[in-house]
């Protein structure tokens, strides 16, 4: 998929004399705050989001990060 913006960017980033910037994408952050406390639900309820509704993926990529 082409990624206009993160191309600018990788461009920009040459132009001011960065060097070995081989590909950026820019893409989107989400962070969701859950009551759910087990890991493995949490991690279970996030993917089912992420496939229903947060992620095209189609054309997107996505990860999990899980904090406390």
């Amino acid at each position: 998929m082409l990624d206009p913006r993160g191309k600018a960017t990788e461009q920009a980033l040459t132009r001011l004399g960065f060097e070995g910037v081989k590909e950026v994408r820019q893409g989107k952050v989400l962070e969701l705050n859950l009551t759910e406390s087990n890991p493995e639900r949490a991690r279970t309820a996030l993917e089912n989001m992420c496939k229903k509704l947060l992620a095209n993926t189609v054309i997107e990529d996505y990860s999990i990060e899980l904090d406390g």
